[in-house]
């Protein structure tokens, strides 16, 4: 059975659960907006009210508030190349994710919503990072979790709501509950 199958009825969804296409894509537009609202919100707190590399600690031992810029991709991938070229690079791969996010979540069933809201979580995400890389060349980060010396590189919450939304698709893989 294909995707077309299960939108038109072809014994994919059961009477009733049938999703209008204004319905699906605004809660496209309300996940995903929702995400790069309060991805951009805490950035611009962190922008205005902690200098670059300061740190609040909130959990000693455990969680900082660290204002940081990520140059480079996830854990610093070309952080060490020309601005240029991670420029260039990151911009081209941001547009084609969330072109690619985008078509994931056109492609999903109704019956698949969890799913779908998966790929709205990455599509907020790819969004709220690409208008950091747009604005800045780079991404602001400010979440830093550690325990003794050991860090987890610094995130904010376009990196939080992508790692969820990887994980629900990563679920559906894993259970085999991916559409026909």
């Amino acid at each position: 059975m294909t995707v077309k199958d299960h939108h038109a009825g072809g014994g994919g969804s059961p009477p009733g659960r049938t999703e209008s296409a204004w319905r699906k894509y605004s809660r496209l537009g309300w996940i995903a907006g929702s995400i790069v609202v309060l991805d951009q919100a805490t950035k611009w707190i962190i922008l205005d009210r902690l200098e670059l590399y300061h740190t609040i600690p909130v959990i000693p031992g455990f969680f900082n508030i660290t204002h940081v810029q990520n140059p480079g991709g996830a854990f610093g991938f070309l952080a060490q190349q020309s601005p240029l070229l991670r420029g260039i690079v990151f911009l081209l791969m941001s547009f084609l994710a969330v072109c690619l996010i985008f078509w994931f979540y056109r492609q999903t069933p109704p019956t698949h919503r969890w799913l779908a809201i998966g790929f709205a979580l990455i599509f907020g995400g790819a969004i709220g990072n690409l208008i950091d890389r747009v604005r800045f060349g780079r991404v602001v980060d400010f979440l830093d979790f550690y325990i003794n010396g050991w860090h987890w590189p610094a995130f904010n919450v376009a990196d939080s709501a992508i790692t969820t939304g990887i994980a629900i698709f990563l679920l559906h893989v894993v259970l085999g509950r991916m559409p026909e």
